[in-house]
């Protein structure tokens, strides 16, 4: 199997995490795609995700998965005797899914946003609009304050332990720092949280 991925991006960032926890690292070949120079968007890696975007799995027949999420529901179903980490019981699988889709929505997406419009990272093929940036950057603080407020006497985010929502809402919160978006000092619930997770082996994959 192969992840075609760029190492500094917080997506494929979110993946190596989730494969690291699951024991699965050693199972795929990474390779490194160059978004700033533009190869996501040459004929072989479209034919792979019409898309364009990172990162993507080719399985060993040649099917490929596009998303963050659907590559990591493949690993979860496809390895059952690993760490589960998208639930077990129908209650624990609804409150990760309702928490990866805040994250997703609420603090990554404007995460994006914020970095796409701001720092002018994809000019040559997108129209930054500084004022949206500065706007989505307004909804991360807005959603980093919620989860501080969340985090109060809680270990993990949700079902009691470590799950894929804590790894999302951390590379979201590390790919923040890249447009000064930090985490408050009043927010010493989610300053724990970041340090607990941070403190992981996962965290450095």
């Amino acid at each position: 199997m192969k992840i075609f991925e760029t190492r500094t991006a917080p997506n494929p960032r979110r993946v190596r995490m989730f494969l690291a926890e699951k024991g699965l690292l050693e199972q795929v070949q990474f390779e490194q795609v160059d978004i700033q120079q533009g190869e996501n968007l040459t004929p072989e890696f479209v034919a792979r995700n019409p898309m364009k975007k990172v990162p993507v799995l080719e399985l060993d027949d040649g099917n490929c998965v596009a998303e963050t999420m659907a590559i990591c529901r493949y690993f979860e179903e496809a390895f059952p005797d690993s760490p589960c980490l998208l639930g077990e019981t129908a209650l624990e699988k609804a409150q990760i899914e309702q928490w990866l889709r805040w994250i997703d929505f609420y603090f990554m997406m404007p995460t994006g946003m914020c970095f796409q419009h701001t720092t002018g990272y994809f000019k040559d093929r997108m129209t930054p609009v500084q004022a949206w940036g500065e706007e989505c950057g307004k909804s991360v603080e807005q959603f980093m304050h919620f989860l501080n407020d969340a985090l109060d006497g809680q270990e993990y985010i949700c079902a009691n332990r470590y799950t894929a929502a804590d790894i999302n809402a951390f590379t979201t919160v590390a790919f923040a720092r890249v447009v000064n978006l930090r985490i408050k000092p009043e927010h010493s619930h989610l300053q724990a949280w970041y340090d607990r997770i941070k403190a992981r082996p996962s965290a450095q994959a």
